[in-house]
């Protein structure tokens, strides 16, 4: 049984224009799935729709087999305490410290206890490389390192399953390796993770899994060797050599 099923999402911005078309895919616990594809394809959509920010039109969704209804605040309420997400804006509150930007949705959203989320929080910053940013203000940090608190905020909430969306994209160039290395660490530590991202490089080391996207559908899905060296569609083989040319 996948520990997320995905089965035909439709989703759409504007009634009869559809953004994800036809959407099916399994994720096993302990996947690393990277999603690529060009601009426009879906693959923000697709993620955007799994955290519940946008209802599909139809298909289903579920988690360890028990169904999700987007339109059920219960139900969203169950999805966002096994799943969480780092876009590419950092979102971080600029009048917190690191610390308590990283404790605030457990403590309002959880209720868990404020000392256990504090020792949390901090055993997480260490993690990511940040044990002695605790007391700094967002914007004392660079931008990588914002980046970097917003996926330890992310791992705070203890999500089963993380949703990384292009998390390196509003990064100059030098600091993308910084978060990249981070999220390697972590792809290494069993959580299951969704990444979409453009560094093809970075996505065929880390996943064990690649889902290639286009016009709304999953066009190809398979092991990085495959996706990266003998794709098997035509779309796939025409993205991916307009990629390696560049």
């Amino acid at each position: 049984m996948p520990q997320l099923e995905i089965r035909n999402l439709f989703a759409d911005y504007a009634p009869g224009i559809p953004v994800l078309k036809d959407v099916t895919l399994d994720v096993e616990e302990g996947d690393i799935i990277g999603i690529i594809g060009p601009s426009g394809s879906g693959k923000s959509t697709l993620m955007r729709v799994l955290i519940g920010l946008l209802q599909p039109v139809s298909g289903s969704v579920k988690i360890d087999d028990i169904s999700i209804e987007f339109g059920n605040k219960a139900d969203l309420r169950k999805l966002r305490d096994r799943m969480a997400i780092v876009f590419q804006q950092y979102n971080l509150f600029q009048n917190m410290t690191v610390l308590r930007n990283v404790m605030i949705a457990p403590l309002k959203i959880k209720r868990e206890p404020p000392k256990e989320v504090e020792e949390r929080a901090k055993e997480i910053l260490e993690r990511v490389g940040l044990a002695d940013k605790l007391d700094a203000y967002p914007d004392q940090l660079s931008g990588g390192q914002q980046q970097r608190v917003a996926i330890a905020r992310a791992l705070t909430l203890q999500p089963e399953i993380l949703l990384l969306d292009e998390v390196t994209s509003a990064l100059d160039p030098e600091l993308v390796n910084e978060v990249l290395d981070v999220i390697g660490k972590l792809s290494e530590s069993g959580i299951t993770m969704v990444l979409v991202s453009h560094e093809m490089g970075f996505i065929r080391e880390v996943s064990n899994r690649v889902v290639m996207m286009a016009d709304g559908k999953i066009v190809e899905t398979g092991p990085p060797s495959q996706i990266f060296e003998a794709p098997e569609t035509e779309r796939c083989r025409e993205f991916i050599s307009n990629i390696l040319r560049h």
